[in-house]
């Protein structure tokens, strides 16, 4: 299991905390602090065929939770073609992938793409932590391949 705590890395070497970053030097002493953050462990969902979801969610044969958390997207190869967070996981599955009316929305952007969304499969995670877990997924994808996965937007 990674520490999430790798994440402030490069900020702890500079010697200072990100949370009082904003503090100036010439307004007052700069506040060091240590924070301890808790070991995240993630239990991801068994992968789920897209259309094998899009039937279920509607009926609620898959019991997609609504907590906050992770997901990705993966396509026919296995490939991670999308990390997202979400406060409700099940309402993001729902109104992205399965009902897609919004313009922005996942489904539309793959469909523009012309992306088979037959073969894909969709996997979460439930995490106090959405946002945090979010970037380190990212940072680590970013690490192995050198880009984002295509479909992921980063705000």
């Amino acid at each position: 299991m990674t520490d999430i705590g790798n994440i402030f890395k490069e900020e702890k070497k500079q010697g200072f905390n990100p949370l009082f970053s904003f503090l100036s030097d010439k307004k007052c002493q700069r506040v060091k602090e240590t924070i301890k953050i808790p070991e995240i462990i993630l239990n991801w969902s068994e992968l789920y065929l897209f259309e094998e979801i899009a039937k279920n969610v509607k009926e609620g044969g898959i019991n997609v939770p609504n907590k906050p958390g992770v997901y990705k997207v993966l396509d026919e190869k296995n490939e991670t073609i999308q990390i997202g967070r979400s406060s409700n996981v099940r309402n993001r599955v729902k109104q992205g992938f399965v009902k897609g009316k919004t313009s922005h929305s996942t489904r539309k952007r793959m469909l523009n793409k012309k992306v088979n969304l037959q073969n894909l499969k969709i996997q979460w995670a439930e995490t106090e932590w959405p946002n945090s877990v979010e970037e380190y997924l990212h940072k680590e994808f970013k690490k192995n391949y050198k880009r984002l996965p295509k479909f992921t937007k980063v705000t």
